[in-house]
């Protein structure tokens, strides 16, 4: 009845199926990779984001700083390239001059005194040369510029002398005396009275003034030799240490035509002689030590060794009277320029007949006395007397006259010699004498008193590192 019909249903199998399969399962795998990987670099995105920024900055600002290093390197080699070649010259002069001694305790100590460094200030956001030196080629046929009538206010200064000896303090004490005494006023400087004081700031052709030298036995003795020496000079350049003090340091950077033509002279008494003798520093037969004519003062006025190096400091006028200009460099300072290029870039650019360092911290002689007395640079009560003074003839508090910083630093002064220029060292010398030795502390008053005085160059304080180098304080 049934037909045994039996329909056969083939299933194929294949082996293919489970590697398909198990492909299937690795993308599967890898796809749930690839999004766990996404998601690990999220994380860690989202956490180290800021090394991602720090790092580059800090490789581009350690590029920038080498890049910076480079340049100031190069520059320095290049620096003043006008005097290079010939302070290397200077250089082997000062070295052969020097004893062993004092190249170990000098050049060792400081051994940039022999390099000119830049030096530099931002000027409207630009970094620039704080005072610009003509280039070697100029400063070689430089010459004085030719003398021109003055025109100013005072035609001659004339300087009190003393006719006899006798009118002063009783005619029977001796300079010696009056040192151990301390006395201020002395037969050098003679007995100014507060009404010679104030006729000596009167404007008029002809002036008298007290100016040091007042008396045959005053002190401060030169040699004939060193007068003879320093009547020749046209141009100087001085310092002086008295009493044992600062080493004297060799200039550098000077053209080889302004050796011929400008003096450097150091004064020193006995005691400093003997002092640097004890090191090895001798004079030569010469009179000089490498480039500076030593000359050894004898009896010094004063028992104040800060007051004698007010003499060669303000009174290089009366010391040089043939000399048209003169540069002061206080003997803890080292002389880096050629100093025609700097009385063309200090006077003759700017038609000055003076110029000095503004103070670099302070503007007031109000201020700067306070200063003086935290120091310890002068008595207290000497500082009161000259402030009382001051603020009874009028001082005012202002911290500028016309127009310039009232306060100095009066470590450089460069100067033509002209009768108003000689009127205002005389003068502040004067001051100096009177109250305290701190000498800024009076200019502002003389500068106020002699408001004739226009033609001022107060340079600012980076100048003062072009000019010169502080070797020691």
């Amino acid at each position: 009845m049934f037909a045994n019909n039996h329909t056969n249903v083939s299933i194929t199998v294949s082996d293919e199926e489970p590697d398909e399969l198990g492909r299937m399962r690795v993308r599967a795998r890898r796809k749930r990779k690839k999004l766990s990987n996404r998601r690990l670099l999220r994380r860690l995105f989202v956490r180290y984001w800021t090394l991602l920024v720090i790092i580059p900055a800090a490789c581009l600002l350690f590029f920038e700083a080498s890049r910076i290093a480079r340049y100031n390197s190069s520059s320095s080699n290049n620096v003043d390239s006008e005097t290079v070649t010939e302070t290397t010259r200077d250089n082997r002069v000062v070295n052969e001059s020097k004893p062993a001694v004092e190249k170990g305790m000098g050049v060792e100590q400081h051994k940039n005194l022999n390099r000119l460094d830049p030096t530099t200030h931002v000027v409207g956001g630009v970094r620039e040369r704080c005072l610009k030196i003509l280039p070697p080629e100029k400063l070689e046929t430089m010459d004085f510029p030719e003398e021109k009538e003055s025109g100013g206010p005072i035609d001659e200064v004339l300087y009190m002398l003393s006719e006899s000896d006798a009118s002063f303090v009783g005619g029977n004490t001796t300079l010696s005396q009056l040192r151990t005494e301390d006395i201020r006023f002395n037969y050098f400087t003679g007995n100014q009275t507060f009404e010679e004081r104030d006729r000596s700031f009167e404007m008029k052709k002809t002036v008298k003034v007290h100016c040091g030298f007042y008396s045959v036995n005053g002190g401060f003795k030169i040699s004939d030799e060193d007068k003879s020496y320093m009547q020749a000079c046209k141009a100087v350049v001085s310092t002086c240490a008295f009493g044992g003090g600062d080493d004297l340091y060799q200039p550098i950077g000077m053209a080889k035509a302004s050796i011929q033509k400008v003096c450097y002279v150091a004064f020193w008494d006995e005691i400093t002689v003997k002092a640097q003798e004890l090191v090895g520093r001798r004079i030569g037969q010469n009179g000089f030590i490498g480039k500076w004519r030593v000359v050894v003062v004898q009896d010094l006025p004063f028992s104040d060794q800060r007051l004698n190096g007010k003499i060669p400091k303000m009174l290089s006028h009366r010391l040089f009277p043939q000399a048209k200009y003169s540069i002061w460099v206080d003997a803890k300072s080292q002389f880096r320029r050629d100093p025609l290029g700097v009385l063309e870039a200090l006077l003759w650019r700017s038609n000055s007949i003076l110029a000095i360092s503004e103070h670099g911290a302070r503007s007031s002689v109000y201020d700067e006395a306070k200063a003086v007395v935290k120091k310890n640079k002068a008595k207290p009560e000497e500082v009161e007397v000259q402030l009382n003074q001051y603020k009874k003839d009028g001082l005012p508090e202002d911290k500028r006259f016309n127009g310039k910083k009232a306060l100095c630093e009066a470590s450089v002064i460069v100067k033509k010699h002209t009768p108003l220029t000689n009127l205002l060292m005389c003068v502040w010398f004067n001051e100096v004498v009177r109250f305290t030795s701190r000498d800024q502390l009076s200019f502002p008053y003389v500068l106020w008193r002699l408001k004739a005085f226009k033609n001022i160059h107060m340079f600012p304080v980076c100048y003062f590192g072009r000019v010169v180098a502080m070797v020691s304080v």
